[in-house]
């Protein structure tokens, strides 16, 4: 005898909707400067706060090992790198359902005119990252000047 499976019309419609908006956002931010051209797998969520003292970015990884996971200064963006390595297959197991994203990841933010690149720390503990950017005073303005013919 076999099971029925319920089918979800809306879940799936869902599904493709979410799909669609991860590639839109990564096109529109490589279109604009603001993503690393390394196509990533997945995006981890990411909550960027300011004190007086520091901007501080705490970035969900779940089951990503601490030596999966590099935090760079490239061209003026902080870069947030990755992988979470998906499970291997046990023979016996049957998979019912995957939701959870598995594959590289890259998340890249612009640095402020007033914090202090060279300062910059990261911790990781339980699954979270801390990249900790302090300010600094000294505001560095940036003056172009251009000839005009």
């Amino acid at each position: 005898m076999s099971s029925l499976i319920r089918w979800e019309p809306f879940h799936e419609i869902e599904e493709v909707t979410d799909r669609l908006g991860r590639v839109l956002d990564r096109t529109l931010r490589r279109a604009f400067g603001r993503e690393s051209l390394i196509p990533a797998d997945w995006a981890p969520a990411v909550d960027i706060s300011e004190t007086d003292k520091e901007y501080v970015i705490k970035a969900e990884l779940p089951e990503v090992a601490k030596d999966d996971v590099r935090v760079a200064i490239q061209d003026d963006m902080l870069v947030i790198r990755g992988e979470r390595r998906a499970e291997k297959e046990e023979k016996g197991r049957r998979y019912h359902r995957i939701e959870r994203s598995y594959g590289t990841f890259a998340r890249s933010f612009g640095i402020p005119e007033d914090a202090d690149p060279a300062k910059i720390t990261a911790e990781f503990r339980d699954g979270i990252l801390d990249v900790h950017l302090p300010k600094t005073t000294e505001v560095k303005k940036r003056t172009i000047e251009v000839k005009v013919s």
